[in-house]
């Protein structure tokens, strides 16, 4: 009966975080589309266009940062409300945007919201399953991206056309409130212990993670978070856009990116499948290596089959290095600055998805091919695999620490 009700209470969290994390991945999957429709509605140039998917990881990078570390003062749960609030807010008032200006506002705030939610979501998950499908768990938790993606998608190919990108962003922004209603259900974190919080400070926390026996860690993950980040918002945020421009209609180029983001769900699961079998170093530096050799031959494919096989690829190795991401970076740290560690990580990831789409609206504004863009994504990301290789530690079965605590003890 034991084991019976902390499946049902572990399925439970799963579920209902998952719902936020789908409606986080809609709203960013629809403005990889909406961008395009913006470009054509205001007559916006590449490098203006650039400016929206940038402003975003701005937030983003600022929410992982403030909502990183309060979730290590006030508890995670608290943390888990407030960044969907603000998210789902921010997101359904984009939609009544008239201005680039207006817009690049409001997409901030949902970056700050987004930015917060995704590092302590997956910190609650892993602080909240057993050590031997931890892993596991949390690349499920990230596999409700790919959902919303698809979701996306599909809004985008029959709504936008006859519609209007409006009328999208509120499509995607609405259901989101209804996550939030759930979460109001969901326990905190049984790690996290309001003493020990008050203990220490912020600039203590920040401190703890850069101490000798993490400092390793956070090096590693900063690089790996910076090459992901950058390559994933520069490449997928301008995804529906590039293949516009490699010669096929708005209409067309979301059909194909529909089917390429299909594959995201088969590289998800075989992650989770993998993840606890051969490890969090191996899958990521496989998967990292895979997303490599995909955006190299993708920025160099021209014939449909060429684009929508590399497209998949890309989209499979991907998304299933990010599920592994989010597994392995909580792993790193103890209990009182999981959420600090894991939330500075991924504030620095975002500073490269600020750059990421700003540099494909600046190099097509330059016009350098999509050949040499997507080469430069591929070394970034051959940079982030390395890191792994080399500073990475193998977390896999080993239980999370408490305070205090080193992680290899």
């Amino acid at each position: 009966m034991v084991g019976k009700e902390a499946s049902i209470s572990r399925n439970k969290l799963l579920g209902i975080s998952g719902i936020g994390w789908m409606f986080d991945a809609l709203d960013l999957g629809l403005l990889s589309f909406i961008m395009v429709a913006i470009k054509n509605d205001w007559g916006l140039s590449a490098s203006q266009v650039g400016w929206i998917g940038s402003v975003n990881s701005i937030g983003q990078a600022f929410g992982a940062l403030i909502f990183g570390l309060m979730a290590d003062k006030v508890g995670r749960k608290k943390v888990f409300i407030l960044t969907l609030l603000l998210f789902s807010l921010a997101s359904g008032v984009s939609a009544l945007s008239t201005t680039l200006t207006m817009l690049l506002i409001l997409r901030f705030f949902i970056g700050l919201g987004l930015g917060g939610e995704l590092p302590v979501a997956s910190t609650l998950v892993s602080e909240n399953v057993q050590a031997h499908e931890r892993g596991r768990i949390v690349v499920l938790l990230e596999s409700f991206w790919a959902l919303g993606w698809i979701l996306a998608a599909l809004i985008a190919y029959f709504i936008i056309p006859s519609y209007g990108w409006r009328t999208a962003l509120l499509l995607g922004a609405l259901p989101a409130f209804y996550a939030v209603y759930l979460r109001f259900g969901l326990p905190d974190s049984a790690r996290f212990v309001p003493q020990v919080a008050a203990r220490s400070s912020v600039m203590e926390n920040l401190a703890q993670i850069f101490s000798k026996p993490y400092r390793r860690a956070t090096i590693m993950l900063w690089i790996l978070w910076f090459s992901v980040v950058f390559s994933y918002y520069g490449m997928f945020l301008w995804l529906p856009g590039v293949v516009s421009l490699k010669g096929f209609g708005v209409v067309k180029s979301f059909e194909y990116v529909l089917i390429m983001t299909l594959a995201q769900l088969p590289g998800y699961f075989s992650v989770s499948w993998l993840i606890e079998r051969v490890g969090r170093k191996f899958v990521l530096i496989t998967y990292l290596l895979g997303t490599a050799l995909s955006a190299y031959f993708f920025g160099t494919a021209t014939s449909v089959a060429q684009i929508l096989i590399t497209g998949m690829l890309l989209s499979f190795f991907n998304l299933g290095a990010w599920g592994a991401l989010y597994a392995y970076t909580p792993e790193q740290y103890p209990d009182a600055v999981r959420a600090t560690g894991a939330g500075v990580a991924a504030a620095v990831g975002r500073i490269g998805g600020i750059f990421g789409p700003l540099a494909v609206g600046y190099f097509l504004a330059a016009q350098i091919s999509i050949e040499t863009i997507f080469f430069v994504f591929c070394a970034v990301i051959v940079v982030g695999s390395i890191a792994v290789a080399v500073l990475g530690q193998e977390t896999r079965g080993i239980e999370l620490k408490g305070a205090g605590q080193s992680k290899w003890v």
